[in-house]
């Protein structure tokens, strides 16, 4: 996509502004999976898309998107400035249209993926318990696991 010249110079540089990486809601998930006692890489570059946090031999990744940038649906951080409209609108089809390549490709090499919102990291209750069901609750803390759910099949005692 070609991008288009800014028509308010202020806006640009206000805009060129925002960070791409350790924003607070990508601090939110660290703190969150670091309680979960999961190991992760941040930023992968040789993974498809450099996934926020990802673990290779455990073969998933976690995306932490923007709620304006990547076009929430439904969310209200999602608005499309009304000043070029035109270039906005087209901006955020394409973002999601890549979003959606990167997380196929990285399914296609069994990972699984996850996308956080930032909107949803506000809790941390409900984004460990988001983290966990989406990463198949991994468990990797002694006191997390489940005992009658250990590996192989087999049940422990209580």
């Amino acid at each position: 996509m070609k991008a288009e010249k800014p028509t308010d110079p202020r806006r640009s540089e206000w805009m060129g502004r925002v960070r791409t990486s350790g924003t607070s809601a990508e601090q939110d998930v660290a703190l969150c999976l670091r309680s979960m006692g999961l190991s992760y890489r941040r930023n992968v570059r040789s993974l498809p898309g450099s996934p926020d946090f990802a673990n290779k031999s455990g073969k998933w990744a976690v995306f932490v998107n923007g709620c304006f940038w990547h076009h929430h649906t439904n969310c209200r951080r999602a608005a499309i400035p009304k000043a070029n409209f035109v270039f906005w609108a087209a901006k955020f089809a394409s973002n999601r249209r890549r979003d959606a390549r990167v997380i196929r490709d990285l399914r296609k090499r069994g990972f699984r993926v996850t996308v956080v919102w930032q909107c949803r990291t506000r809790d941390p209750e409900v984004l460990r318990l988001s983290l966990a069901k989406a990463l198949r609750r991994l468990p990797v803390r002694a006191s997390e696991m489940d005992f009658r759910e250990c590996a192989h099949g087999r049940e422990s005692p209580p």
